[in-house]
């Protein structure tokens, strides 16, 4: 079983989501904007899926009211499906 772990923020909109991009962009993180899962939340779309090593950072930039985000999960993926914890 190959499984593979990364930190995932929601967002409650869009507009969110794409700020969110920004934000991740200035501040030199590595992340993919992906489709939001079904089994994580159905509010907005779009989620940001970044290494779990990069957390901590987020946080900050979520403390300091620069990241607006519904919430943030531990999300792994596996050949058995996924899983996401609620850490946020």
């Amino acid at each position: 079983m190959n499984k593979e772990t990364y930190a995932l923020i929601t967002f409650k909109s869009t507009n969110f989501a794409l700020l969110g991009e920004e934000i991740f962009k200035e501040n030199s993180f590595v992340f993919k904007t992906i489709p939001t899962p079904r089994d994580v939340s159905t509010s907005c779309g779009l989620s940001l899926l970044f290494f779990v090593d990069d957390i901590d950072k987020v946080k900050k930039l979520i403390s300091e009211g620069n990241l607006n985000i519904d919430s943030m999960y531990i999300y792994s993926k596996s050949s058995e499906g996924s899983f996401a914890e609620k850490i946020l």
